[in-house]
């Protein structure tokens, strides 16, 4: 079965030519909340990313695929599996699509579940979790729908323009 193709979306590894969206994106400081950065990255700093994206997910605990839309290729977004833990069968996952332009299609949600279905399939994970702000009401209604239940929250966890949020803690389970 392949898992990383969808009706409307693929999702594939990072290439060389994907470094200017990559700059647009990691520079985007609507996005920093969720990323945990506070500064900007240089061209530089994410070419030296893209030469060491391709290293196994077992060795760096991570993995960052550009969602793609079928019809033209063309980028819209990151999904990120993040804090892979073989031992403890769980990943972590984050997904962004970038444009105004690009949200609210459909995309977004079927990245997700592709994702899963990897990380389930593929990495053998009996779970998959996500880190959501209180206040982001389109990922909470994304995650809900694809299945995520919500099992905790972090008081206070994230300090943003002021103020401090909380964070809720979503998981979905493999089913067998």
């Amino acid at each position: 079965m392949i898992t990383l193709t969808g009706e409307n979306i693929f999702l594939r590894a990072l290439e060389a030519t994907d470094l200017d969206f990559l700059y647009r994106v990691e520079n985007s400081e609507a996005l920093w909340e969720v990323s945990n950065t506070t500064t900007p990255y240089s061209k530089y700093i994410l070419q030296q990313y893209l030469e060491n994206s391709h290293r196994d997910i077992y060795d760096v605990r991570q993995l960052r695929l550009v969602i793609c839309k079928t019809e033209d290729n063309k980028a819209v977004g990151l999904i990120d599996l993040f804090e892979f833990e073989p031992k403890h069968s769980r990943v972590g996952v984050g997904l962004v699509i970038f444009s105004e332009n690009d949200k609210r299609k459909g995309y977004a949600f079927e990245a997700l579940k592709l994702t899963c279905n990897y990380a389930f399939q593929h990495l053998n994970v009996r779970q998959v979790f996500a880190n959501i702000t209180q206040d982001n009401k389109g990922s909470i209604q994304l995650f809900e729908k694809a299945g995520f239940k919500k099992s905790g929250e972090k008081i206070d966890w994230i300090f943003s323009e002021g103020a401090y949020k909380t964070e809720y803690f979503y998981q979905l389970f493999q089913h067998h």
